[in-house]
């Protein structure tokens, strides 16, 4: 097997190791650094990251990293996992999506050793992880008062990430156009497969999102070699199907919110989504969905400004297929208690 070295510690074949990937300092000389978990398994195989809070406030991944980290099945992995929990630590302590800069760290990549405070983290996370790895899961939620339905979203184009897509697990898979500036972009250009995987909301745990996550990336693990398939038997098998597009409803009025469409609902060209009204309670207009479809992502809470994007809905060829397969998979996570693994 390769070496491997992070932040000039060697991680051997057989060990696993914490890893202190240093940052800029804070204004008070405070030192700062990324946590980095290595494990390498004694039998060569694929060089997997798993990434979190890249958006500061996105907080769900990195509590399904740290359950990864503590599941049984890695002990036997081939192959290295490298997990980070937090890449953007300044994010984390600020509960924000953003760096101190302002700058969102995820259109910063591939970022410079001299550049601006993102473009360094950038250079840093691009150049020491994901530039070792063949393959990538980046986690991440909703925006702020947003909610995302479990989701992965790739260019599905590529046979190999459309094959990690599929083992996930999940009904619903955005094709998605590689953004400028994106991790996904950067890691592209190595030749690294990533995908992205979006549930729940920002400053929020959600169990159905993380225990879906946390399921997926094991699946996606023998599904590239690194660990054994399950000798489980098998249950109801959630059927994965492909969005070509999506697009967001936006109100056409400023008030207050009753929602009415929720995450995973199969909606219809015409429903209602949700209604609008003043403060008195006078009805000022209906949130018409355009198309039939899925409803992948909604705002929360109860008050929208004219213009403002609501509701997110993927559009699929067989939309209450999708739904039903949504239903099945809140059923095996959460209603059959599935055991949390610490």
């Amino acid at each position: 097997m390769r070496a491997l070295s992070i932040a000039g510690i060697e991680v051997l074949p057989g060990e696993s190791k914490q890893v202190e990937l240093p940052m800029p300092p804070l204004y008070t000389d405070t030192h700062m650094s990324i946590p980095v978990y290595v494990q390498r398994g004694k039998k060569d195989g694929p060089t997997l990251f798993v990434s979190a809070a890249i958006h500061g406030d996105e907080l769900n991944g990195i509590e399904i990293i740290a359950r990864l980290i503590r599941n049984k099945a890695i002990k036997t992995l081939k192959g290295t996992l490298i997990a980070v929990p937090m890449v953007n630590v300044y994010g984390v302590l600020n509960q924000s999506r953003y760096l101190p800069d302002r700058r969102d760290l995820n259109r910063s990549f591939p970022g410079s050793k001299k550049g601006s405070l993102a473009g360094r983290i950038a250079h840093l996370f691009l150049n020491e992880v994901v530039s070792k790895c063949d393959y990538g899961i980046d986690l991440h939620t909703g925006a702020i008062h947003r909610s995302n339905l479990p989701q992965v979203r790739a260019n599905l184009d590529d046979e190999k990430t459309l094959a990690m897509c599929k083992a996930f697990g999940l009904p619903v898979m955005l094709n998605s156009d590689i953004r400028d500036g994106s991790l996904r972009q950067a890691a592209a250009d190595l030749g690294v497969k990533v995908l992205l995987y979006e549930a729940g909301q920002a400053l929020r745990y959600d169990e159905f999102s993380i225990r879906a996550g946390l399921k997926g990336i094991i699946n996606v693990m023998r599904n590239i070699g690194m660990l054994n398939k399950s000798r489980s038997k098998k249950g109801h098998e959630i059927e994965p199907f492909i969005a070509r597009q999506s697009g967001w409803v936006r109100a056409h009025e400023s008030g207050l919110v009753h929602h009415i469409a929720q995450l995973g609902d199969h909606v219809e060209k015409g429903d209602i989504l949700a209604k609008i009204s003043d403060p008195f309670g006078h009805e000022l207009g209906k949130l018409l969905c355009p198309a039939e479809g899925i409803v992948v992502g909604k705002q929360n809470i109860p008050l929208a400004q004219e213009g403002e994007a609501m509701y997110h809905i993927a559009y699929f060829s067989a939309p209450d297929t999708v739904a039903e397969n949504v239903e099945l998979l809140q059923d095996n996570l959460v209603l059959n208690n599935l055991p949390i693994v610490y």
